[in-house]
């Protein structure tokens, strides 16, 4: 009697992982974050700050989407997981490093601090989807989403101090935004009426940038 294997499932196709309203939403945030690097890389910086702060926007309403969706199965729910920490390695690691690079004029005294952001990032990240919160609430260390809206904030400076000035604020920043990232310390974890905060900050900022974009030669 011939032994015949036991049948293997069916697996998904990844293109339909793109179809969930979630992924959607996170990769909406991926291209706001590739928009960010590109005009970051341009040295169009208010336009690569509206990109960063979008990203954020879509980074923290997949989840919000992801949880008032019925009938998800446990692939869809650790697909998105994955995505999710995936695209903010790109919106709040790589993102920020290379705008640190290109503020600087690719000037190799701004590498260190590029690895900083973008080392840490990942460092947090797999941290993250590891352990998991801390709690239901409570993060270990600052969320990496939180590199792209004060990265955001800071740039409302740049033209109202000397460029070189503002080089020095902008290292700094990122660099403590590294080193809160991997600390040892508990923050919480923003929902309820935070995400109306961020959408009108978004909206606010992104009419600031872009009178500044416009004004632009």
């Amino acid at each position: 009697m011939q032994n015949s294997d036991p049948p293997q499932p069916v697996r998904p196709s990844i293109v339909g992982f793109a179809l969930d309203l979630p992924n959607i939403c996170s990769l909406a945030g991926l291209f706001c974050a590739l928009l960010g690097i590109y005009y970051a890389i341009q040295g169009v910086f208010p336009a690569a700050m509206i990109g960063i702060l979008w990203a954020v926007v879509f980074d923290w309403f997949d989840g919000a989407i992801a949880r008032r969706l019925a009938g998800r199965t446990a692939s869809q729910r650790a697909f998105g997981t994955q995505l999710d920490s995936l695209i903010d390695v790109v919106s709040f690691a790589v993102c920020p490093a290379i705008v640190l690079l290109s503020y600087g004029q690719y000037s190799p005294w701004f590498v260190p601090g590029a690895f900083a952001i973008l080392s840490t990032g990942v460092l947090r990240l797999s941290y993250f989807n590891v352990f998991g919160l801390m709690d239901e609430s409570t993060y270990m260390g600052l969320a990496i989403d939180n590199n792209g809206l004060v990265l955001a904030f800071v740039f409302l400076l740049d033209g109202l101090v000397s460029r070189g000035t503002f080089s020095v604020i902008l290292y700094i920043t990122l660099l403590a935004l590294a080193a809160m990232n991997v600390a040892p310390i508990r923050t919480p974890k923003l929902t309820g009426g935070w995400y109306y905060g961020l959408v009108v900050y978004a909206l606010v900022m992104t009419a600031v940038f872009g009178s500044r974009w416009a004004q632009l030669p």
